[in-house]
């Protein structure tokens, strides 16, 4: 009897679904947390004190902001799971150094309570609730969110206070070679992260490791960053400055939000269609959108409106691209 016993203990009986896994929403969220870590300790390091300051200050008031909603909604505190720790670092990421550091609390309040609660908290939310965070900011206080640190550049007593894709924007892109000195020290600069900009998206080289290891843990698809990071590539490519193909798609492609935004908001799983063709018609799109916005919009950026704008249509992407029900043709 002991026996049979034993044996009836090996099966366990439920209720489906049955596959099991040891992934878990918090062990992803503080994984994708440590990989971000480098290069926003790097941000710290090259920009200084108050770059860390708004890190700090975008994390905490963004943990505070989901404690209190799900307190004041009565629903279970989810503060341990990291979701909401890393909505508070990638919008600091994303914000200029020398930005005032209360307005990154009121980028967490914005992109916690409205972009992400509002909608009924993690999981149901539409947007991308660090860029709706960043959006919000750029429109009320565009004065402060275009605003950057000084930098020494490559060449001796060259100091510049924009950034490399506001140069481009505003002066050419001869300016912007002549400011780092030659193309191969502008590449150089913009791989290790020695320019002006946001505080996490200046450091290529960390961004696109962290990146790849959340690919080899298969936490994003591989497809969603190359696609859009190549589409602006071929595309800035053939719409150059100087006519057709004449156009530096490695600045492009290393320049501005981009390889965070598509490592790192663009995969988001929420936000993001379900399937793998969906995934690549949205890092397309999000591609073709960042490219206009660069070459013909007022702003010399477009990452962030461009994920923003795909998120609309992700529904409707997820629509288009059902999978075929087995026993059904066409």
């Amino acid at each position: 009897m002991a026996e049979v016993k034993s044996n009836k203990e090996l099966f366990n009986v439920s209720v489906s679904p049955h596959i099991r896994s040891e992934e878990s929403v918090s062990k992803i969220m503080w994984t994708v947390n440590l990989t971000l870590a480098p290069a926003a300790l790097f941000g710290v390091y090259h920009f200084g004190l108050n770059a860390l300051m708004i890190i700090l200050l975008g994390i905490v008031s963004a943990v505070f902001f989901e404690w209190a909603v799900e307190k004041i909604r009565k629903k279970p505190i989810t503060i341990k799971d990291g979701s909401a720790f890393l909505t508070g670092l990638l919008l600091a990421m994303c914000l200029p150094p020398t930005l005032p550091a209360w307005m990154a609390i009121v980028g967490s309040f914005i992109a916690i309570v409205v972009a992400k609660h509002a909608m009924g908290g993690i999981g149901s939310n539409i947007f991308n609730p660090a860029h709706i965070g960043r959006a919000a900011l750029m429109v009320s206080w565009p004065v402060a969110m275009t605003t950057w640190s000084k930098m020494t550049t490559s060449v001796p007593d060259v100091v510049s206070s924009a950034t490399p894709l506001n140069i481009l924007k505003q002066q050419g892109y001869d300016a912007l070679i002549s400011t780092f000195g030659s193309a191969s020290n502008m590449y150089q600069a913009m791989f290790l992260g020695n320019r002006s900009g946001s505080i996490g998206e200046t450091c290529t080289v960390l961004l696109v490791l962290g990146g790849l290891f959340l690919i080899y843990k298969k936490y994003i698809n591989w497809q969603v960053p190359v696609v859009m990071i190549g589409t602006v590539g071929i595309l800035t490519w053939i719409f150059g400055p100087a006519g057709f193909l004449t156009g530096d798609p490695l600045f492009h492609m290393m320049a501005g939000g981009l390889i965070i935004g598509a490592f790192f908001m663009a995969t988001d799983m929420v936000t993001i269609p379900i399937t793998i063709k969906g995934q690549i018609i949205f890092a397309f799109g999000a591609g073709v959108l960042t490219t206009l916005i660069r070459l013909k919009g007022g702003y010399p950026e477009g990452v962030c409106y461009a994920i923003l704008l795909m998120n609309c249509l992700t529904p409707l992407i997820d629509r288009f691209c059902q999978p075929k029900k087995f026993g059904v043709r066409g």
